[in-house]
C-alpha cells in the first residue's frame, strides 16, 4: 500500500499555532477561564422557574397559580402521643404551647389550632395526634430563611416535653432535603478530584503528567460555570445544572488530555525528537479529540429537542463543556507540552511502573484481545449474548416520578409520622378554576359539587381546602388523594378528578378557565411528554452519530457498526438499572431498595451522555486500527495492534469515569444513585465487553467489508484519519532551561535495530 503523505489537518495546525505561541496560548487559556469562573461568583447563575415551565394540563395550572394566585409557604407541626389523648388537658396544653411559641415569630403569619372553631381534620381519628397549621409570613420564596426560628421553637416545646412527639413538617423539611442534596454535590466534588488524580498517577506513574489532564479538566469546568451564569440570563438553568458540567467536563477533560498526552508519550519512547513526538501526538490524537468532542457535543443537542427547560439547560451546559475541554486540549496541552518536553515525566511515582508496560501495549487486554482475535465467532456469541442478556430487562423499564420514600430517611421523620396518622393529606391533587368572579354563586356551587363529589369517592378524602386570592380570580381546591403521589391510587384519584368529576362541575363552566395540578398530574404530564419526545431525541442523535461515522471513516459498514455497539452498550445500561432499582437486586448487592421504576429524567439523559461518551472510545480506538490499515496492515493485525496500543489509555479513562459515576451511586438521593450506577454501569460495560471483544472480533470477522463504502457515497469528503509521518519537526523544540525541583534530564534513544 502506498505511504500516505504527510497531512496537515486541523488538529496538528492547532498544536503548531500553539506551540508557537506559547505564552499566548497558555496566558490566554488561564485568563479566559479565571475570567469566566470571577463572573459566575459575582453573578450566578438565572434558575429556571419551574412554575412557569411545566407541560401539559398542569403546566397551564401552574402558570395561573404563579401569576395570579401567591399561595403563603406554610408548615404544619404535629404533637403526637401514647399516652393521653387530644381530648385531655395536658394534650391541649402541649399543642397551645405549640400555637403559642410560633405564633409569637416575627417570621409566621397566622397559625391554626385544631381546638379553634371550625377546625377540621386537623386530629386524627385515634385522636393520638394532632395538627397546628401555620402560614409564613412574606413571598413564599423568602419562607426557606425563615424556617429556623420555626424549627427552634418547636424543638424547645419537644425539649419541654419529652413524653410526647412534637415535630414540624413543610418549608423546614424542603429546606433539609435541599441542603441534604447540596451536601451530595459537595461530596461527590471533594471526592472525584483525588479519586481522579490517584488513578491519573498510576496510569502515568508521574506527578506532572497526571496533574495536566486533572488541571485542565477542572479549568475547563470553572471557566464553563461562568459562560452557564452567562447564558443563563438568556436561558434559565437548573440548580442540577452544575453538578452534570463537573461531572461530564471531567470525565472529556481527563480523557481528551489522555489520549493526547499518552500518545506524545509514546511517539517519543519510539524514537522520535520531542517536537516531532507532539507534532505526531496532534495530528493523530488530536484529530481524534476532535471528533470525539463534536460527536458528543452532537449527542448532547439531543436534549434540546425535549421542548422541557431543565433538558435544555442541560443540553446547553454540557455541550459548552464539552466544547471548552475540547477546545483546551488542542490548544493549551500542546502549549504546555511543547514548553515541558520530557519534563512532563517529572515526579515520578514509585512501583507504578510495575503497573504499566513500556511498549505501549496493555498486558490483560493483549492476552484477550489476542484469544478474541483466534476465536472472533465464539467471541461475538459469548460477548453479544451477554449483552443482550443485560438489556432484555430494559424493555421492562416503567419510570416512576420519586417518591417521598426515596429520600433521606432521616429527615422525614414527622411526615412519616403524621402520614400514618392522617393519611392522604400531605399530596394533593389542586384543581386550579380562573374566572371574572370566583366568588359568584354559580362558581361556588360548582366548587362545592366538585369538593362532595370528590370525597365520595374511595381515593381522596377530607380536609378539601380552597382558597381564593385577594382579587377574587382565582380558586384552588386543593383534595387530598390516596397513595403516594406516584402510585395506583394517586393515578385512580387523578383519573378521576380530570375524566369524571371535574367535566360535570367546574368544568362546565363557560367562562372558566380550569386544570388540574399535584405531583401526580405533574408527573403523568411529564411522562406524556417525554413518551412524544424520546423517539425524537433516539433518532436525532443515533442519525447524526451515524453521518459523522460515515463521513469521519468513510464506510457504510463502521457507521451502521457504531450505532448498534453503542445501543447495545446503552441497553445493557438500562437493564442494570431494571434489574437493581426496578426489580430489587440492589438491595442485597448495593443495598438500595427497590423504587418500582427509574426516574422519568434517566432515560433521556443517559442515552445522550453515554452515547457521546460510548463514541470518545470508538472514535479514538477506531482511528488508531485506520491508521493501521493505512500503514498496510492487514485488518486483523490493524485492529490488534490498534487495540493493544490505545488499551492502556482507554482502560485509564473508563476507571476514572466509573469512579467518579460510583461516588454519585453512593450518595443519598436516590436520583443520584441512579444516575451514577447507570453510568458507571455502562462506561465499564462498553470499556470492556464492547471495546475489547465485540469490537475487534467482528472487526476480524468483516475483514475488508469493515471499510465498505458504496459507488454511490464516493463523493463524500476525505477527512484526514491522524495518519502521521513527518519528516521534520515544525514544532519548536522544548526549552531546555531546568526545573528546580526535577531530577536529571531523561534521554530517550532510538532503537534501530
Amino acid at each position: 500500500m502506498t505511504q500516505p503523505t504527510r497531512h496537515h489537518n486541523l488538529a496538528a495546525r492547532m498544536a503548531r499555532w500553539s506551540g508557537r505561541h506559547r505564552k499566548a496560548a497558555v496566558l490566554g487559556w488561564l485568563g479566559l477561564m479565571v475570567t469566566l469562573f470571577a463572573f459566575s461568583l459575582v453573578s450566578p447563575m438565572n434558575m429556571i422557574v419551574y412554575e412557569t415551565s411545566g407541560p401539559g394540563e398542569s403546566g397551564r395550572a401552574d402558570k395561573i397559580l404563579y401569576e395570579d394566585f401567591e399561595r403563603p409557604a406554610q408548615e404544619s407541626v404535629l404533637v403526637q402521643s401514647t399516652e393521653v389523648t387530644a381530648e385531655s388537658p395536658q394534650f391541649q396544653a402541649v399543642v397551645a404551647q405549640v400555637v403559642e411559641a410560633v405564633g409569637s415569630l416575627d417570621e409566621v403569619a397566622s397559625v391554626e389550632s385544631p381546638y379553634d372553631q371550625g377546625a377540621t381534620g386537623l386530629v386524627s381519628e385515634d385522636q393520638a395526634s394532632a395538627l397546628v397549621p401555620l402560614e409564613f409570613a412574606g413571598p413564599p420564596e423568602d419562607a426557606v430563611d425563615k424556617t429556623d426560628a420555626v424549627v427552634a421553637a418547636v424543638a424547645a416545646v419537644q425539649q419541654a416535653h419529652p413524653d410526647f412527639y412534637v415535630g414540624s413538617f413543610g418549608e423546614s423539611t424542603n429546606k433539609a432535603l435541599n441542603d441534604s442534596f447540596a451536601e451530595d454535590l459537595k461530596t461527590a466534588g471533594l471526592y472525584s478530584v483525588p479519586l481522579t488524580l490517584l488513578i491519573l498517577l498510576i496510569a502515568f506513574g508521574a506527578v506532572v503528567a497526571a496533574g495536566i489532564p486533572l488541571l485542565l479538566g477542572l479549568s475547563a469546568v470553572l471557566g464553563t460555570l461562568g459562560m452557564v451564569s452567562l447564558v443563563s440570563h438568556v436561558v434559565p438553568m437548573s440548580e442540577s445544572t452544575s453538578a452534570l458540567v463537573l461531572l461530564i467536563g471531567l470525565a472529556v477533560g481527563v480523557d481528551y488530555s489522555m489520549f493526547y498526552l499518552k500518545r506524545e508519550r509514546e511517539e517519543r519512547a519510539a524514537g522520535r525528537s520531542e517536537g516531532a513526538a507532539l507534532e505526531a501526538a496532534a495530528a493523530t490524537s488530536g484529530h481524534s479529540v476532535l471528533v470525539s468532542g463534536v460527536t458528543v457535543i452532537v449527542a448532547l443537542s439531543g436534549m434540546l429537542l425535549t421542548r422541557d427547560a431543565t433538558f435544555a439547560s442541560f443540553g446547553i451546559a454540557t455541550m459548552m463543556v464539552v466544547a471548552v475541554a475540547m477546545l483546551g486540549s488542542l490548544t493549551v496541552l500542546p502549549a504546555v507540552l511543547s514548553k515541558l518536553g520530557d519534563r512532563v515525566d517529572r515526579g515520578r511515582v514509585p512501583f507504578t511502573n510495575r503497573l504499566r508496560r513500556t511498549d505501549g501495549e496493555g498486558r490483560i487486554w493483549g492476552a484477550i484481545l489476542d484469544r478474541v482475535l483466534r476465536r472472533p465467532v465464539v467471541s461475538v456469541v459469548l460477548a453479544g449474548g451477554l449483552l443482550l442478556a443485560l438489556a432484555a430487562p430494559a424493555l421492562q423499564m416503567t419510570t416512576v416520578q420519586p417518591g417521598i420514600d426515596t429520600f433521606p430517611q432521616h429527615l422525614l421523620t414527622t411526615y412519616n409520622r403524621l402520614e400514618a396518622a392522617f393519611p392522604g393529606t400531605e399530596i394533593s391533587a389542586d384543581v386550579v378554576v380562573k374566572a371574572a368572579d370566583v366568588r359568584s354563586p354559580q362558581v361556588q356551587t360548582e366548587i362545592q359539587e366538585l369538593t362532595d363529589a370528590a370525597v365520595g369517592t374511595e381515593v381522596m378524602n377530607q380536609p378539601v381546602d380552597v382558597s381564593i386570592n385577594p382579587e377574587g380570580t382565582v380558586a384552588v381546591v386543593s383534595i387530598p388523594v390516596a397513595g403516594n403521589g406516584s402510585d395506583g391510587p394517586s393515578n385512580a384519584a387523578l383519573d378521576t378528578l380530570r375524566d369524571d368529576i371535574v367535566p360535570t362541575t367546574v368544568g362546565s363552566l363557560g367562562d372558566a378557565e380550569v386544570a388540574v395540578t399535584g405531583t401526580t398530574a405533574q408527573t403523568r404530564d411529564f411522562d406524556a411528554q417525554m413518551n412524544t419526545t424520546a423517539p425524537l431525541v433516539f433518532a436525532f442523535v443515533l442519525l447524526l452519530a451515524f453521518l459523522l461515522m460515515l463521513v469521519t471513516f468513510r464506510s457504510l459498514v463502521i457507521a451502521v457498526k457504531a450505532v448498534l455497539l453503542n445501543l447495545l452498550s446503552v441497553g445493557a445500561a438500562y437493564g442494570v438499572l431494571v434489574l437493581v432499582f426496578q426489580e430489587g437486586w440492589g438491595k442485597t448487592m448495593l443495598g438500595f431498595d427497590a423504587t418500582g421504576g427509574i426516574d422519568p429524567f434517566l432515560p433521556i439523559l443517559l442515552f445522550v451522555i453515554l452515547f457521546g461518551l460510548s463514541m470518545d472510545y470508538h472514535v479514538f480506538i477506531l482511528s488508531r486500527v485506520r491508521e493501521s490499515y493505512d500503514d498496510g496492515l492487514p485488518t486483523q493485525a490493524a485492529v490488534a495492534h490498534g487495540i493493544k496500543t490505545t488499551a492502556g489509555v482507554v482502560t485509564s479513562a473508563a476507571i476514572v469515569m466509573v469512579g467518579v459515576f460510583s461516588i454519585f451511586g453512593a450518595l443519598q438521593a436516590m436520583i443520584f444513585k441512579q444516575f451514577g450506577v447507570g453510568l458507571a454501569a455502562a462506561i465499564l460495560i462498553d470499556a470492556t465487553l464492547i471495546r475489547a471483544v465485540l469490537l475487534p472480533a467482528s472487526m476480524s470477522l468483516l475483514d475488508r467489508w469493515n471499510w465498505y463504502l458504496p459507488g454511490w457515497l464516493e463523493w463524500l469528503p476525505r477527512l484526514e484519519h491522524g495518519h502521521y509521518e513527518p519528516d521534520e519537526a515544525t514544532l519548536p523544540e522544548p526549552e531546555l532551561d531546568p526545573v528546580p525541583w526535577a531530577g536529571p534530564r531523561r534521554v530517550v534513544r532510538r532503537d534501530d535495530g
